[in-house]
């Protein structure tokens, strides 16, 4: 594709694949700010005589006020958008995503900021495995190949028998395979359930669910705190429908690499605000996952494109006399 055609569409605004790369980078950056916030608000956390907020209670902090956030959009949908026929499946999602978020916020509050997102990019081999194992999907030795070389990154970045290993370091690694299930989830809801819905229950039954598990450590917040809350909702809210536009405007695999910008801004954020420096290996471990999540994508979508003309030459062969 020409230069000009990418940047730029009939004479005026910018492209698709560009606003969608545009959107990925934006919701990355808003998602280290959060990552940021919610070290801030859980920092000390676990230390004695740490003061830290539980990571619990930062959790339903962030769905309350990303729920309050979203609140226009809830309504404009209405009943219409909670019609469905697969309850069920949208609360194990929830369940699912709240394990996910209750690992991946205690990993924040208590690990390396760069080295917890490192370890989340294992989010699509974890996924490819689970279409393999668990939807059945026929899953090729190229993709498989590439599944285990991203896992070999994950032990760079930990290096265990190399460096001192405590059990909180499995805690990204947990979430990001609480991720890929809930992914594939939505991977099966996608084939009934209109998107609004499935957008809506998530939210919709997050915030009672990771309520019950606040309930257990909660303390009251200061003003200070509530502040801090407000902007992890904020800017989950705003993440998150960048997040969305970005593949409704372009390929997954025209975007996903602008996925792991994640990893240089939440470094920049990790120096900032807490004099954090990764070291190499973090870095090519994380290059080492995020190559292979890139071909992993690439790779489905190919198979995606190739897909429907498979079906319709089948078709096309069934009907000749």
């Amino acid at each position: 594709m020409p230069p000009s055609r990418f940047l730029f569409t009939r004479g005026a605004g910018l492209s698709a694949p560009l606003q969608g790369a545009l959107y990925m980078i934006a919701a990355s950056f808003l998602f280290a700010l959060m990552n940021g916030a919610i070290r801030l608000l859980g920092d000390g956390w676990g230390a004695e005589g740490g003061a830290g907020m539980h990571p619990f209670q930062i959790a339903f902090l962030r769905n309350v006020f990303a729920l309050a956030f979203m609140l226009p959009w809830l309504m404009h949908h209405g009943r219409v958008g909670l019609r469905t026929n697969r309850l069920h499946m949208h609360l194990w999602r929830a369940g699912v995503g709240l394990i996910a978020m209750l690992c991946w916020f205690s990993a924040v509050a208590y690990l390396p900021l760069a080295e917890a997102v490192a370890l989340t990019f294992t989010v699509p081999l974890f996924a490819t495995a689970g279409a393999a194992l668990v939807l059945g999907e026929v899953v090729r030795a190229r993709r498989w190949t590439a599944t285990i070389v991203g896992f070999l990154g994950v032990l760079v970045i930990l290096r265990p028998g190399f460096t001192e290993f405590t059990p909180l370091m499995t805690l990204p690694v947990i979430a990001a395979c609480f991720m890929a299930a809930s992914m594939l989830i939505v991977k099966s809801l996608s084939r009934t359930e209109a998107p609004a819905a499935i957008v809506l229950y998530m939210n919709l039954l997050l915030t009672p669910l990771s309520l019950i598990a606040a309930f257990f450590v909660w303390r009251w917040p200061t003003l200070t705190e509530l502040g801090l809350g407000l902007f992890i909702g904020f800017c989950a809210a705003l993440a998150h429908n960048a997040f969305t536009r970005a593949f409704v405007l372009a390929d997954a695999s025209a975007i996903i690499p602008f996925d792991y910008a994640r990893l240089p801004f939440v470094a920049l954020v990790g120096y900032l605000l807490f004099a954090e420096v990764p070291d190499g290996w973090t870095w090519v471990g994380a290059a080492v996952i995020a190559a292979a999540a890139i071909y992993i994508a690439q790779r489905e979508t190919r198979v995606a494109r190739e897909r429907p003309i498979l079906q319709v030459s089948a078709e096309s062969v069934k009907d000749r006399p």
